[in-house]
């Protein structure tokens, strides 16, 4: 296979050579290409033929065994070798008018690129920026075979609840990009996206908790900006990975990147079946003049079973070296069936038996997304003097139906024991257009103007209807709850901002501007909402980020920005959830921004084997979106219905402390940590209840990383999320263990992984929710146990190169950064 593509590309260049150099003879230059140290051939090693005068570059690669014969017009040419983590060499300037052979040509491995590669992929770490935090994904062993939700569960400041939600510093309202943008990847629900998309495709995440002005304002916590791989390698390159695991969990993922002079295609191909069975349990106690009146039990299982496939290709053409124009496609297909049974009991008082029941729901999913990129990238003469041009298009769509069924097994009170069945039909259909300009102009040698302007423009229609079996067996909708929602979110926004350096001190002063257009129409009659309704806002958004460099070991940084969050559109729409009777979730479409102003300054110290990076930080928040339980009046079977539902609810001050840090104790043992602390103080009243609370909770996650015998790496990584509570709810601890074990193979082109994710099966949320007449114990395990086995495998890629800080697509990876 390998001989016949060397073949195909070698036909190519000597076609195009020929076509480009009419009549000049052509001629075969052979040779070979090995490790000067270890003297083994090198395997697509790149030979480039540079003409002296203005004419076409050309060239080829080396077979398996280290040998290429490369065609090449007559002429003086400048000759270079090239290949991964190895010295570029040159063979100087030769005069083609015959057959040559150069020999054998040994090129030796660049020991400063080796090192600084080996030291991010080992840690894992951090490049620090005034407006972020870098992380690339290096060795991170405990995720290989994963999803992106596993990656950013590994990354500091960062976690992910049992049921995917994911959290910056404590808080889940946090703005999550791809390549510097929203994007269809996400989707319509970023939990169930992060847990279809491949965690092999992701090469670092950026985590901006103090964002400048070129950033969205959305994201009050702040921004998760996830890079995705594509090589700069020249040549055919890419990887491979198999994954096996159980409970069942089968799929690959290839990334593949072949790169010229001119053009460079990349492809991200990947498929994923997997079940995961999660479990929760409630329960109630009811109370009626201060004694308990009444218990409900309900224990559910949960079986999921899903398929995705994605596919994603681009090309990028470099028109000069100052120009260049990305196009890409990408498409994700994705279905599944979710089964929960809920085995229910009503008891009273003296905890007889009153009502025993089983209420199944079975829902079936299908969902399709498309996205477009287009990029334009000019860079004039000076250094650092750039424009870009985004567009983006995105469509989504997400159908799901739902059978439930009540089957009553006793009955106290009715004696014919009959089923109470509903069925569901939801379908979205999510369209969305981005435009985008950005423009960097250098002042001087260490000062920097940006400005730029972007319009994101989205629809989404939720078509939602409810069945009931009437008398004659036969569903029925439900006119009353039934609803389209047709909701439009259109946001345009104009930034500028300015950075310099005096000196050892650095700062960066922005301020953006956005136009907030919503509008939310019923297309049905829906009773209990008006038709129509529309918010218009236009806010100014400050951000200021300074620092201060005492040494290169030791520096100093503040900021400050203000953020808001935007309700999405399911938190808007007020039609009830169906899996239980007594316990429902309803939309607030009267539901306003929130604001957020943000300061934080955090310093990083450097010692020889030990680096600490700590932050102390406030975000002081308004109209804060909280979930509210109360009792609609309503009973089921005795047992009083309780409603959930957003409100903007209070203000909220939130204190905190972090601190990362990576201490290599021996070459074979390296220990990362960080530790987050944090305090929120909420004040608010909802129908003349406070719900005034203060509460501190803290997370801590320990990474430890041994090289065993036979180069056997071991990673064991432990996390616990620290008790919290607020008005109603308070929530216990949850521990989790993961642990892998990573063997090189294949003379470093493969590596088998085997992790193990929530070793001891502990990763539950366990919370009492207390009301004036109920006091409610639940338990929720969103997804148990996992064990995994990956294997992937390299070619024309490097072990290190490839675990390193890869050139690659950056996609506001130099964001407003000096």
């Amino acid at each position: 296979m390998k001989t016949k593509l060397l073949f195909v590309l070698t036909l190519l260049t000597f076609t195009f050579v020929h076509s480009q150099n009419g009549r000049k003879p052509i001629f075969e230059i052979s040779g070979k290409v090995i490790d000067e140290e270890t003297k083994a051939p090198l395997e697509y090693a790149t030979i480039v033929f540079t003409p002296k005068n203005r004419g076409n570059v050309t060239g080829g690669v080396t077979d398996e065994n280290g040998n290429f014969i490369i065609n090449v017009p007559q002429g003086n040419y400048t000759i270079t070798v090239e290949f991964i983590s190895f010295k570029t060499k040159s063979l100087g300037l030769k005069n083609i008018t015959s057959n040559l052979n150069l020999g054998t040509i040994t090129l030796r491995e660049d020991g400063e690129t080796l090192d600084e590669i080996e030291i991010r992929a080992e840690k894992t770490t951090v490049e620090v920026k005034l407006d972020k935090k870098i992380y690339n994904v290096g060795k991170d062993l405990t995720v290989k075979g994963g999803t992106a939700s596993d990656v950013l569960d590994n990354i500091p400041s960062v976690s992910v609840d049992v049921d995917g939600t994911v959290n910056l510093r404590g808080s889940d309202n946090v703005r999550i990009l791809i390549n510097g943008r929203p994007s269809g990847l996400v989707g319509l629900s970023s939990t169930e996206a992060l847990q279809q998309f491949p965690a092999d495709a992701i090469e670092r995440v950026e985590v901006i908790t103090s964002p400048s002005a070129r950033y969205d304002a959305e994201g009050t916590a702040g921004i998760l900006n996830i890079i995705l791989k594509r090589g700069k390698v020249q040549g055919f390159n890419g990887s491979i990975t198999a994954n096996a695991g159980h409970p069942d969990y089968f799929g690959g993922n290839a990334n593949l990147n072949y790169r010229t002079e001119k053009f460079n295609f990349f492809t991200n191909l990947g498929y994923t079946y997997r079940n995961a069975p999660g479990n929760s349990s409630v329960f109630q106690k009811n109370i009626m003049n201060n004694e308990i009146n009444s218990f409900l039990s309900e224990k559910k299982d949960y079986d999921r079973k899903r398929n995705f496939a994605n596919i994603s290709l681009g090309t990028e053409y470099f028109i000069n070296d100052k120009t260049s124009m990305t196009g890409s496609i990408f498409y994700r297909n994705s279905d599944g069936n979710t089964f929960i049974k809920n085995n229910g009991k009503i008891l009273n008082a003296d905890t007889s038996l009153d009502k025993q029941y089983v209420r199944t729901e079975d829902e079936t999913s299908d969902g399709e997304t498309f996205e477009f990129n287009y990029n334009f990238s000019r860079n004039f003469k000076k250094e650092g003097h750039k424009l870009t041009v985004d567009f983006q298009f995105d469509k989504t769509i997400e159908d799901n139906t739902a059978e439930i069924l009540q089957q009553n097994i006793f009955d106290s009170e009715n004696l014919d024991l009959s089923n109470e069945d509903e069925k569901t039909i939801n379908n979205q259909n999510e369209k969305s257009y981005l435009i985008q300009a950005d423009y960097v102009l250098p002042l001087g040698e260490v000062s920097q103007f940006e400005a730029g302007y972007k319009s994101d423009l989205e629809n989404e229609i939720t078509d939602y209807s409810l069945f009931l079996r009437n008398a004659n067996g036969e569903f029925e909708k439900d006119l009353i709850t039934s609803n389209v929602l047709d909701y439009t979110e259109n946001i345009h926004s104009f930034y500028s901002q300015f950075g310099s350096e005096f000196g050892k001190f650095s700062y960066l002063l922005g301020l953006r501007s956005e136009i907030t257009d919503i509008k939310i129409k019923f297309a049905d009659d829906f009773s209990g909402s008006d038709n129509n309704a529309t918010k218009n806002y236009t806010s100014f958004f400050p951000s200021v980020n300074l620092g201060y460099e005492f040494s290169e070991s030791l520096s100093l940084s503040l900021g400050y920005n203000r953020r808001l969050s935007r309700p999405r559109s399911w938190f808007l729409n007020p039609f009830p959830s169906r899996s239980s009777e007594t316990n429902i979730f309803v939309g607030n479409i009267d539901l306003d921004p929130v604001f957020t102003n943000s300061f934080e300054t955090g310093i990083l110290k450097k010692w020889k084997k030990f680096t600490l990076n700590s932050s102390v930080y406030f975000r002081r928040s308004t109209d804060v979106i909280q979930f509210i339980s109360t009792e609609i009046g309503e009973t089921e079977d005795g047992i009083p219905i309780i409603q959930r539902s957003p409100v903007n609810l209070s203000s909220r001050n939130q204190y905190g402390f972090e601190f990362t840090s990576n201490y290599s104790i021996f070459k074979w043992w390296r220990i990362s940590s960080d530790f987050n602390f944090f305090k929120f103080e909420t004040k608010g009243a909802y129908e003349d209840i406070s719900f005034d609370a203060s509460n501190f909770s803290w997370t801590a996650r320990l990474s430890s990383k041994i090289t065993l015998f036979k180069e056997i790496d071991w990673q064991t990584r432990l996390f616990y999320r620290g008790p919290s509570e607020n008005g109603q709810t308070e929530r216990k601890g949850i521990f989790s263990a993961s642990l892998a074990f990573s063997k090189d193979v294949l003379k470093d082109k493969g590596t088998i992984t085997l992790n193990v994710s929530d070793l001891f099966n502990s990763r539950k949320r366990k919370s009492t929710t207390t009301t004036p007449t109920t006091i409610s114990e639940n338990e929720f395990q969103w997804r148990e146990r996992q064990i995994l086995l990956s294997f992937t495998y390299r070619f024309n890629q490097k072990k290190k190169q490839q675990r390193g800080s890869r050139g690659s697509y950056d996609g506001g990876g130099d964001e407003g950064g000096f």
